[in-house]
């Protein structure tokens, strides 16, 4: 029924008018910053779950900074123990040159202030191999009790690092000399088992290097999945929301239209009066 009092149809476009505009607004909003989800009402579980899978994929590139830290760390002390491997190596062919009954007891000597400086080289080098100036060779360190390093979003993955203390003391070699015979004869066999030590330690470092070097690789798959599934739940179809952009457009441009016209209604009335 027309009246002039209450303009029912009016009151009915600017409600219809909102809402294309309400959804005009969101569709922009959308378009503009390529999420699906930018207010808790879009999909308030959607966003739940976008949170925790970012979470993770922030912890999980942290854990890949760590894997590359502790790698460095275990390059390091590799370097540090091959160098100790090759002292090891040229000691014992200067005790071998020593325990040859054609050498003299004068060339022994020479041979012995050799072997002396390598052994004090060993503990030089133990001590010199460093990382953020934490020595990594001579036992001094948390490496020689274990060190964990996180390589997942959860506390508990995580791999630990464990470096042998590789001086001349602990490999046996620091009281060693080649000034006789007997005492050369004695040295190599100290030195062979000095060498299997330090080949142990090298193998161990290799070992740790290599897990890490998988869990790097496991960590950027992980990582590429959740930000593929992320993409899944937050991010927006352009093509869709583009599409419902448009309707609305055409939608508020109506309710306008049928505003306009509904203000009139009175207007024609008023002229059932005349």
């Amino acid at each position: 029924m027309p009246a002039i009092s209450t303009n029912t149809a009016a009151n009915s476009a600017v409600r219809y008018l909102n809402i294309n505009s309400a959804q005009e607004s969101s569709a922009l909003a959308k378009l503009s910053s390529g999420s699906r989800i930018t207010s808790a009402s879009d999909d308030a579980a959607g966003l739940a779950i976008s949170t925790r899978i970012s979470s993770d994929v922030t912890t999980l590139q942290q854990a890949a900074t760590n894997a590359s830290q502790a790698t460095a760390i275990l390059q390091t002390a590799d370097g540090g123990a091959s160098n100790i491997s090759d002292i090891l190596a040229r000691m014992k062919s200067l005790a071998s040159e020593s325990a040859s009954g054609t050498t003299t007891d004068s060339s022994r000597a020479y041979i012995n202030s050799e072997f002396s400086q390598l052994t004090s080289e060993i503990d030089s080098i133990a001590t010199g191999t460093r990382y953020s100036s934490q020595s990594l060779l001579d036992g001094s360190s948390v490496f020689a009790s274990g060190v964990s390093v996180l390589v997942g979003s959860s506390g508990s993955d995580t791999i630990t690092i464990t470096l042998t203390s590789l001086t001349a003391s602990s490999l046996g070699v620091s009281s060693l000399d080649v000034k006789s015979l007997s005492d050369a004869t004695s040295a190599l066999t100290a030195l062979d088992t000095a060498i299997d030590t330090v080949s142990a330690a090298r193998a161990s470092i290799g070992a740790q290097e290599s897990r890490f070097n998988f869990s790097s690789d496991s960590i950027s798959t992980q990582t590429q999945n959740l930000q593929s599934a992320n993409s899944a739940i937050k991010d927006v179809d352009i093509a869709a929301e583009q599409a419902t952009l448009s309707s609305a457009e055409v939608k508020t441009q109506a309710a306008v239209s049928a505003e306009s016209a509904a203000n009139q209604m009175p207007q024609y009335l008023l002229k059932l009066l005349g």
